[in-house]
């Protein structure tokens, strides 16, 4: 029944057309093999700079099945592709390369990115900047609000920008290591009982207050694990102590004292710092130094 159903549907759609009207060719329909383009500069740096050292492709023409399709996005500005990319080369790849070799970047590297203009909006009010998908694939997004020193219209406030994109890339990264070979246990017992799916409705000051880093590490022992990594990297080691830091006398609504609290965030600095050692040889507080360095370079 099903295919008799088929087939009449098709019927009626192809007596339906007159053999005069012009249908168009397959060639101009996007995605079916006719969006091509002549290779330019963007392409050839792509090509030079990350395809052929590292088999890493980027995405950065449209098209919104790499992406949510009920969301409002748009693409992104093609002026921003090289200095976006060239920025995550500087703060990621070559960081990694100077501290862990070219192998495990290539080995471990998501293979495909995938650029986007604007932020993917939730229906909670939170913001997606990035996903990662099984290991393979990143898709990176506000490209279009990206401005370094040195690029024009930068202003110090643009710098917060930068740094939550190398965030949203290190914490990606992170989850992608952590699924090759998990983390300890023991991590999750730190802070047990914390975690919550309301986590939007905390601030990052009063997660701190009960011993996460960020608001977000309070949705899952898995998003704590990556987001100690992508913080510690990003603000470096100087910066995640003036976090620590920062958590005032007193105790929580959870009834976390600050020198609780403090300790948790320096077991889970301990803990990640071992994983990296023990795992994958890699001497974290040298990467760390290294990332910030890179980092400030693009903005300072």
């Amino acid at each position: 029944m099903k295919k008799v159903t088929i087939y009449l549907f098709i019927s009626l759609l192809v007596l339906g057309c007159k053999k005069s009207e012009n249908l168009g060719s397959v060639d101009d329909i996007p995605g079916l093999g006719g969006d091509t383009w002549v290779k330019g500069p963007i392409d050839n740096w792509i090509y030079d700079y990350l395809t052929k050292p590292f088999n890493i492709s980027v995405k950065y023409k449209w098209d919104q099945f790499e992406l949510e399709l009920n969301k409002n996005l748009i693409p992104p500005r093609e002026e921003k592709i090289i200095p976006v990319m060239e920025a995550v080369k500087k703060v990621w790849i070559d960081t990694y390369i100077a501290e862990a070799g070219e192998v495990f970047v290539k080995t471990y590297c998501p293979k495909f990115f995938v650029l986007c203009g604007s932020a993917s909006w939730n229906t909670d009010g939170t913001i997606t900047l990035g996903t990662a998908e099984g290991g393979r694939k990143i898709v990176l997004y506000v490209l279009n609000d990206f401005r370094t020193k040195g690029m024009p219209g930068y202003v110090p406030a643009d710098s917060a920008n930068v740094k939550q994109m190398f965030h949203t890339i290190e914490h990606e990264f992170g989850h992608i290591l952590h699924q090759n070979v998990l983390y300890t246990e023991d991590f999750k017992r730190i802070t047990p009982g914390f975690y919550t799916a309301n986590w939007n409705n905390v601030s990052d000051n009063a997660a701190r207050r009960d011993g996460f880093v960020t608001a977000y590490a309070m949705s899952a022992p898995d998003e704590d694990f990556v987001e100690m990594i992508s913080m510690m990297l990003i603000e470096g080691r100087g910066g995640f102590d003036k976090i620590v830091n920062s958590i005032p006398a007193g105790t929580s609504q959870n009834g976390i004292s600050q020198a609780d609290a403090r300790a948790k965030l320096r077991k889970k600095e301990a803990m990640v710092v071992a994983y990296f050692k023990d795992v994958w040889g890699i001497d974290f507080y040298s990467l760390q130094k290294r990332v910030r360095g890179a980092v400030d370079s693009l903005i300072k």
